[in-house]
């Protein structure tokens, strides 16, 4: 019972036809759900973003999406508007085993702040909550699927083994972004970390 599967962002605006969508998302929803019966704890991470939140690209007059902007927690990408909070962009994916889930972890709720990590916002220093719920459950193993890749899943791994957490991510139920590299250094990243990239 100390194993916990933690699926990252499986929602509408990250799946084709999203506002953010990433390439072949919605294909990984059966195989993440075929993995949810192996796992005795589950833990859905939904981000939730407020209207302008800072993160999004229109709340700059001089600003598009894929830009950086310098926040007083370092650089963030400007995204397009996206998982704004009650959107059908923001629900899960119609197809996912919702029922199953122990908990779901939102995120990037903060105006003021992103949040990819499903353990920390992106100051590294705000905890989510996640943290002590499974540690509370005893919880030592993690295994991550889900969205994107090299943003929210690299973040949330890399933060899980430096919690001291045994983290596996199986990569043929993720689906990168890849923005200028950033799927090959998410990879490389995470297994400097010393997680398991399967």
């Amino acid at each position: 019972m100390t194993e916990a599967l933690i699926v990252i962002d499986m929602q509408y605006d990250f799946c084709p036809g999203g506002a953010l969508a990433v390439e072949e998302g919605d294909l990984i929803v059966p195989g993440i759900n075929a993995l949810i019966d192996e796992f005795p704890a589950v833990i859905l991470t939904q981000d939730w973003h407020p209207a302008g939140h800072s993160s999004f690209a229109s709340s700059y007059k001089d600003k598009a999406p894929f830009d950086t902007v310098e926040m007083s927690y370092g650089t963030q990408v400007l995204w397009p508007d996206h998982c704004i909070q009650g959107s059908e962009g923001a629900a899960f994916h119609a197809d996912l085993d919702t029922d199953s889930a122990d908990m779901i972890v939102r995120k990037g709720f903060n105006p003021s702040i992103d949040s990819y990590s499903a353990f920390f916002e992106n100051d590294h220093e705000t905890p989510t909550g996640l943290h002590g719920y499974l540690q509370t459950r005893g919880i030592e193993q993690l295994t991550m699927v889900g969205l994107a890749t090299d943003f929210c899943v690299n973040f949330s791994a890399v933060d899980a083994a430096k919690l001291g957490y045994d983290v596996t991510v199986l990569t043929e139920l993720c689906r990168g972004i890849d923005l200028d590299g950033s799927l090959a250094a998410a990879l490389e990243g995470m297994k400097g970390a010393g997680v398991k990239v399967l």
